[in-house]
């Protein structure tokens, strides 16, 4: 799909004749969501710009997503979005900026760029110029990623009160190993979770954070003046993100360790109860075998009390163990 933009209040238009050589006028702002080869070709034939590949737009090195080009600045970085089902994914995103035009290339629908293009069509506190709406556009990501960090530290307080809480309810003695391992359970997915979109917002933040010095170098010959100094804002709210971005990641890490060694110790709980059964289980083993062996003389057999005996020894030799393991602490 493509629109374009005049980045003025109620002004916004989609071509319906892709077979002009001209954008309508006025237009800053040409968005190209999943679009298809004539719609393309018009943006070129158009813009004189090249549209940059899915392929172009996921490379990784610096040089392929930062470049300068007959003018234009062309740059990608990944974003993450929400999907309609709730998960959160990643998609690479370009934007070819000049001083006339901006080109946004995407194959995902993002809530930041309907939101953007809401507001850049009904106020009027987007520039209107292409940096003003490359600008607005990059607020909206850092807006979301914002959102997106503060909902992932409520996660992460929540968890760790879970994980760490003194006065835990009772429960029926008989449920509480299932209890306890259900919810340990629910606490490693959830701060997987969170660990998972961390890395996705840290993506993000340094995709964006790399675009904004590099067009405040490069563009500053034609940019705005009302626009230079929210690259510089948007530069300082990028690196407090990441700041806090690595804070979630290093609670993330301490979550997860405390979660998995909560697991180790109820595995070596399981480990101590098998481990007292089996030693409590041989010393009455052994006294049993002693007397089922079939040898003619044996003392015990003419004894009136030889099977109470035999009894009474294999008791005291189960009950030895435990009250072993009970002063060592095991029990």
């Amino acid at each position: 799909m493509l629109t374009v933009y005049t980045c003025r209040p109620g002004d916004n238009s989609s071509p319906a004749n892709l077979s002009v050589s001209a954008l309508p006028a006025e237009t800053v702002w040409i968005d190209l969501c999943n679009a298809d080869a004539a719609e393309i070709a018009f943006v070129e034939r158009s813009s004189g710009l090249h549209v940059p590949t899915l392929t172009e737009l996921s490379e990784i090195e610096s040089s392929s997503r930062l470049r300068a080009e007959k003018g234009a600045l062309y740059l990608s970085t990944p974003i993450v979005f929400r999907t309609p089902l709730g998960e959160f994914h990643t998609t690479s995103v370009g934007f070819v900026l000049r001083s006339d035009l901006l080109v946004t290339v995407r194959y995902a629908e993002i809530g930041a760029f309907s939101a953007f293009a809401e507001q850049a069509t009904k106020s009027a506190t987007v520039h209107h110029s292409s940096a003003g709406a490359f600008v607005g556009l990059l607020e909206a990501f850092v807006d979301r990623m914002a959102d997106g960090l503060e909902t992932i530290g409520s996660e992460l307080d929540e968890v760790s009160k879970r994980l760490f809480r003194t006065n835990a309810p009772k429960t029926a003695v008989h449920l509480r190993p299932a209890r306890e391992d259900a919810d340990l359970k629910e606490i490693l997915h959830r701060v997987g979770g969170a660990g998972d979109l961390t890395a996705k917002v840290r993506d993000t933040l340094l995709g964006c954070g790399r675009m904004v010095p590099y067009v405040a170098t490069l563009g500053a010959d034609w940019l705005p003046a009302d626009v230079q100094p929210r690259l510089e804002t948007l530069r300082l709210d990028i690196a407090s993100l990441n700041d806090y971005d690595s804070h979630l990641t290093n609670n993330v890490q301490l979550l997860l360790d405390a979660t998995l060694g909560l697991i180790n110790i109820e595995q070596n709980n399981i480990i101590k109860v098998l481990t007292i059964v089996s030693v409590v289980g041989v010393p009455p083993t052994l006294v049993a075998s002693m007397y089922g062996m079939n040898f003619k003389h044996m003392p015990e057999l003419d004894w009136a009390w030889g099977y109470p005996y035999g009894l009474l020894l294999i008791a005291l030799s189960a009950i030895a163990p435990l009250l072993w393991f009970k002063l060592r602490g095991w029990l």
